[in-house]
This record gives C-alpha cells, structure tokens and sequence, in this order.
C-alpha cells in the first residue's frame, strides 16, 4: 500500500520504517526542513535500537522516503497516519494543535478517498474533531474515514513493539475501513481488536493509566516498607506471583517519566473533569509520583547532610534505558533539587548526555561512571541502564571519597553491598552499613 505517515518522532519514524519494511511503499513528512535533511543524510534525530540500520535498508530498497512535501504525499497515499506531538497544557489538557493543523493540510490536499488514521496519543473524541477540521477545509467535497489506531510501543523496544505487539486496536467508523487496516497489520500475524473510534481512543488513556496506577502503588507499598523494616524486593515477588496481578510494573523507585505517563494520567483526569467526573484515585496517582524524585533527595540529605560543596555522583540521566529522552526524566528532578542544596554533581549516561547538557548546564559530564565516581561524596543511581548492573563495585569503592550509594532502581542487593564495603540506600529497603 501506498502510506504517508505525518510526524518523525518516536512514533511516525519507527511506524514508518516498519510499515516500509513490510513492503509497503511509505512517504514520513515533516514540517522540519533540518530534520528531514538529516533523515535523508541517514542520520536519526532520535536513538532508538535497530532504527538506523531498518532505515537505512528500506530507503536503499526504495520503500522509504522523507519529506517536507505534505501535500505532494497525501495525494498519493490511500492511508494517512497522523503521528504528530500531543504535549500537555499547563492545566493537563492536551495541546491538539499539531493535529489540528496536519487535518487542515490534510483536507486541503485530498483528491481521492483517504483514510486517516490518529496514531498519536488523543483524548476521546478527537475522531470526530479531526473529521469535522478535515471536512471544513476541504476545497471540494471528497470522500474519507477516519480511523483510531493507537500505539502501545515503548522507547528503547519500539521496533520490537510495533512488529510484535500484544494487540493492534483499530476503532473505525465502518467494516469496510476497519478491513483496510486489518490488510496492512495481517503480516504481523498479531490479535486484533476492532472497535468503535471512542472506545479505541479511551484503550490508549485507559492502558497507559492503569500501568501509571501499578508504579504508584508499589512506590506507597515501598514507603510503608521503609517506616515498617520491610523488604519491598519480596513482598513484590509476593505479590507478583499472584496471576490475577502478574509482575510487570511492580517495580520500586523513582517513579515514572517520560513522554507517555505524565501527559496521559494528566490528560485523562483533565478530560474526566470536562466530561463531569473527578476521577480521585489517578489524582492520587499523579501526586504520588511527584514525590518520588524529593523523597529520594530526601535520602542524600539525611545521610550526607549539609551536602554544601558535596560530590554526588549521578549514572543515568534519560528517563529510561535504552533511550537518549529527556522528557520527564527523573534526573533532572533529582539533579536540580541537589545543585539547589549546594551540591556539585558529576554524571553519566551510556546515550543522553547531549540531550542532558541543554536541560542541567551546571552538571560535570563524564566519559564513564568510574570518571563520575572519582572523588564523589555520594553515587546516586537514577536510570537502571543494564551496564550498571555489572560495574566492577570494588573500583567504584576505591575511586570514591566517601562509599555511600543512594540505588534509585533497587538494581543492586544490600547484603552484597555491604560485604563490599558500602553504606548502602535503596527504595522500600533497610538501609546497610559497611562491614
């Protein structure tokens, strides 16, 4: 099939390149002259595991192309998906104004009957808003669907999510539609669940909420485990183990980040209030993650305080492994609040240090967590990139000034630290002593 998708971010660009790397004729536009100058170059405004290389193979085949040219690759493409940024406002409600200017273009330039279909990540009813902007800009009456197809890929696995996700939503407005999107996402061999547009668009807010639910609770479980001398590690594989829960999710820290969960939890209680419902329990989601990043810091004022002129050693800054996103990253909470107390930080991360340095100036930039933890009062794990799961701990030891870790992300066990010599803080965990 003949596609445009609209919008080269995480999202557009990854949907792209698989859809071309399905066989698929795909056109990604962008209204960034710069950055479809660099995609056309082969260069990846993002880093996103095995984009790259799929990229670079498809636009070779020629089954991919990148483009300013919106109109030129609307009027020859039967589906049009819309993968544009949907940023929050200052009250949570999200800022629909990139769809709505791609839907106007879109109107403009229709010659055929087009399908189109709202990849990006929309409250419910924007279906019907894209339909009415499409319809109002129209030149001369042309026929088109509007389609609900959300995504559910994650940064640092996107490839992996979008060829195999657990289910593809379609929400069309008609079987015949709704068969068009079930022909392009057959070769995945994946389950597929054909709504209404609504129901399709309430999946993405309502999964994304649910998940956002799951870390919050066990970051309140983890609190209650620090007050009560419990282990947050065990009761998680308790809890875990029952089928009806599962583990995914369950896990203790610093909370979530990133480009999805804030924006989605804030956007559904935003869109629940205008819809005449104050949905409590996601308000009391939201404001347990806010905590997570002060009561961490919290952590190193205690045991270092006054951290006046104090080293801390940061590893891990993007708000994810596997990423180079800054978006919500935990690190610059954690960061920002320790400069604030008069501290000096030192910091690593294996990708995001050039997205970093244009969000925390102030910050000494390493060329290795060993480089960060030379001389630091204090090593704070804020990511859980795999490479520091397996640091070589006794040189960390000898490097440092003062052998005090504050783990973020429960990556290490405590027993094991404190054989190696550290004072040793975690998440939902007894603090050690060095032996």
């Amino acid at each position: 099939m003949n596609i445009c998708v609209v919008g080269t971010g995480y999202v557009g660009l990854v949907t792209g390149a698989v859809f071309a790397d399905l066989g698929n004729d795909v056109v990604c536009v962008d209204n960034q002259p710069d950055k479809i100058a660099l995609l056309q170059a082969g260069r990846m405004p993002i880093y996103e595991p095995g984009l790259e290389e799929m990229v670079a193979r498809n636009v070779a085949d020629g089954r991919l192309a990148f483009t300013t040219d919106l109109t030129g690759a609307v009027r020859r493409s039967l589906i049009v998906f819309i993968t544009v940024g949907t940023p929050p406002k200052a009250d949570g409600q999200t800022d629909l104004s990139a769809v709505e200017a791609v839907a106007k273009e879109i109107g403009q330039a229709m010659e055929k009957y087009t399908v189109i279909v709202n990849k990006s990540t929309v409250p419910v009813g924007t279906g019907d808003f894209v339909r009415e902007v499409i319809e109002q800009s129209q030149r001369s009456p042309v026929p088109f669907d509007v389609v609900s197809n959300p995504e559910f890929l994650r940064e640092g696995s996107a490839i992996e999510d979008t060829l195999r996700p657990d289910r593809i939503v379609i929400g069309a407005p008609n079987q015949q539609v709704a068969m068009t999107l079930l022909e392009l996402y057959a070769p995945l061999e994946r389950p597929m669940i054909i709504t209404d547009v609504p129901s399709a668009e309430m999946i993405k807010y309502a999964s994304n909420a649910f998940l956002a639910t799951k870390i919050s609770f066990i970051n309140a479980i983890a609190n209650m485990c620090e007050l009560a001398g419990a282990d947050v590690s065990q009761v998680i594989k308790g809890v875990g183990l029952d089928a009806r829960i599962g583990p995914a999710f369950l896990q203790a820290g610093l909370g979530y980040g990133g480009s999805c969960f804030p924006k989605d939890t804030e956007s559904l209680v935003h869109t629940a209030s205008s819809l005449g419902y104050d949905f409590k329990l996601l308000r009391a989601v939201i404001e347990v993650n806010r905590e997570r990043a002060p009561h961490f810091v919290g952590k190193l004022e205690k045991a270092l305080a006054p951290l006046d002129d104090k080293v801390i050693a940061v590893l891990g800054l993007a708000f994810k492994p596997n990423t180079d996103d800054m978006r919500e990253a935990k690190s610059i909470e954690v960061i920002t609040r320790l400069l604030e107390l008069g501290a000096r930080v030192r910091a690593y991360d294996p990708v995001a240090m050039p997205n970093a340095r244009k969000i925390l100036p102030a910050v000494v930039y390493c060329d290795s967590p060993y480089e960060a933890a030379a001389g630091a009062d204090g090593l704070a794990l804020v990511t859980e990139w795999n490479e520091f799961k397996f640091l070589n701990l006794e040189r960390v030891r000898a490097l440092m000034r003062r052998p005090v870790v504050f783990d973020g992300r429960n990556i290490w066990e405590p027993e094991r630290m404190r054989r190696l010599g550290f004072e040793y803080h975690s998440i939902g965990r007894r603090p050690v002593s060095s032996s």
